[in-house]
Order: structure tokens, then C-alpha cells, then sequence
């Protein structure tokens, strides 16, 4: 699965996921943060599921109508568990990502918000 991991993911998780298969990029490599908005939309233009901890995408993609590949919302987990967390909810929902999903996890829970155009399609 192609993915692109913001900023404030820990830069280990990258060797993680690209050890599973997965083609991956880290924003925090870029030279510049471009902002969410910007991360966002390369995202979605290069299909990348996006991996933050970040809660203002789901309100860009929910709120705003943003365009997304998919977002996995990390909440309260160490750095050292992000790369492992991930994996595991890139396996689980797979298929409700491709087809943009909003995936939260969180220690106590994992919440998936279908992508609104998936459910407005027959």
C-alpha cells in the first residue's frame, strides 16, 4: 500500500512499514512542512493513505471535504508502538481505506468513519 506518514509520525516507523512491502514516504524529510493542507492534497494526488497523530485532517477531509486516500489517526501511542499500531490497522482495514476511509486508533478503541462517497455510491 503506498502511504505517506506526517511529520509528528516517528521517523523508525518509515524502515517498519517499508520492511512489510508498503511504499512509503515521510513528510519529515521534506526540506519544508507545507502544512496540512498541502500534505493532504499530495496524498491524495499520489494515493497515499495518510498516517498522522494529527486531528485536523479528519476536520479538513470531514468538515472542509478535502479529498483523501484514506487517513489513519494515531491517538496516544508511544513512538516506539506507532510503526507496529499502523501495520496492524493497514492490514485490519485495508479495504475500507482504498476506498477512503478515516481509521482512528487508540488504545481503548479503533473508530471507522467510511469515506462519505463510497456510501453515496450504488
Amino acid at each position: 500500500m503506498k502511504i505517506l506518514l506526517d511529520t509528528c509520525i516517528w521517523g523508525g516507523t518509515i524502515e517498519v512499514l517499508k520492511a512489510a512491502g508498503h511504499d512509503v514516504i515521510w513528510a519529515g524529510a521534506w526540506d519544508v512542512d507545507p502544512g496540512d493542507d498541502e500534505i493532504l492534497a499530495r496524498a491524495h494526488q499520489e494515493r497515499r493513505v495518510l498516517v498522522t497523530l494529527d486531528k485536523d485532517f479528519g476536520e479538513l477531509a470531514v468538515v472542509r471535504g478535502h479529498p483523501h486516500a484514506g487517513i489513519i489517526r494515531l491517538v496516544n501511542w508511544s513512538a516506539l508502538q506507532q510503526a507496529s499500531i499502523c501495520l496492524a490497522a493497514l492490514a485490519r482495514y485495508e479495504t475500507e481505506l482504498q476506498t477512503g476511509a478515516i481509521v482512528t486508533a487508540d488504545p481503548g478503541r479503533v473508530r471507522v468513519r467510511p469515506s462519505q462517497t463510497a456510501s453515496e455510491s450504488p
